[in-house]
């Protein structure tokens, strides 16, 4: 059986309690409108926000910006994490960017509550088992250290950076437009300080599994391509295949930053990132980041 399919199994099994009827794949467009698409990304932000803030401080947007969360469910499992001095200076300007995002998409549309969102030490560690295809013991956790937060921070904001060079193009409002793009700088820079973080400790063996980060990132790029069943659309830190890499030129076996054959990026469909925030490949079961699925039009209508 070839290795995707074993890892979409293995997913499904794991991340939920059912083995679901999948979706079809995106093959006829669905019509969003600007609202929408904005909407939609406010999910993903909400995440990355109690994530990097709790990390790096111990509490969320309920203390720093209580009104942004609409009166949503407090995070389950968020917790602070065990970070040098330099980790947690970085992530505290992740966490207040993130909040500053999310009031610019409020000031802009409507908006809903903060979804509930799952950022537990379990969802990330079974999240590493399966893109390992066993079971690491003890069991991932990604408040433990500094490589660890930085490993977790890897699904952070390229999931929301990816989401928003697909919306861009079919974006009809100037002002949405722009917003986006400001959006997407900042993502883009978020992701690529990780993975700078990351390249510079790649060969680096993350206690106690004798792994490298750089295989940690590898294994969590395919277990996305995987999920989001849209192709390859992300590659790891190293050892990139030759069609891609730099400039799709091999003049590296390293991949700092994450783009295609032109080196541009990439970009995904609503539809493959619910895939991937949810755990189990299938936009219409919830699961992982997001127990009780995301907020907004968009997701609703995949869900159906």
């Amino acid at each position: 059986m070839d290795t995707p399919i074993v890892a979409l199994t293995l997913v499904v099994l794991l991340f939920s309690k059912s083995v679901p009827v999948f979706g079809t794949i995106d093959i006829l467009p669905i019509s969003y409108n600007d609202v929408n698409r904005l909407e939609f990304s406010l999910n993903l932000e909400f995440l990355a926000a109690e994530f990097f803030l709790y990390g790096s401080l111990g509490y969320g947007l309920d203390r720093v910006d209580p009104q942004l969360a609409k009166g949503g469910p407090p995070p389950i499992g968020a917790t602070r994490a065990n970070l040098d001095n330099l980790t947690a200076d970085i992530i505290t300007q992740f966490g207040y960017q993130q909040v500053g995002n999310i009031r610019a998409i409020a000031n802009t549309v409507r908006g809903f509550p903060r979804p509930l969102l799952n950022i537990s030490s379990a969802v990330f560690a079974r999240a590493i088992d399966i893109a390992f295809g066993r079971d690491l013991r003890p069991p991932f956790n990604p408040y433990r250290n500094s490589i660890n937060f930085l490993i977790a921070s890897y699904y952070m904001p390229y999931t929301v950076l990816t989401g928003y060079v697909e919306a861009n193009p079919n974006l009809s409002g100037s002002t949405f437009k722009a917003l986006v793009a400001g959006l997407l700088g900042v993502k883009a820079g978020q992701d690529g300080v990780i993975r700078a973080l990351l390249y510079q400790r790649r060969d680096t063996r993350v206690e106690p599994y004798n792994i490298t980060v750089g295989e940690f990132t590898n294994r969590i790029s395919e277990l996305r391509n995987t999920l989001g069943r849209g192709g390859v659309k992300e590659e790891g830190l190293i050892n990139v295949t030759t069609s891609l890499g730099v400039g799709g030129i091999r003049v590296s076996t390293g991949n700092v930053l994450s783009a295609n054959i032109d080196s541009l990026s990439y970009g995904r469909t609503p539809a493959e990132i619910l895939r991937i925030v949810y755990g189990t490949g299938n936009e219409r079961r919830p699961g992982a980041f997001f127990p009780n699925g995301a907020n907004g039009r968009i997701a609703t209508i995949l869900s159906a």
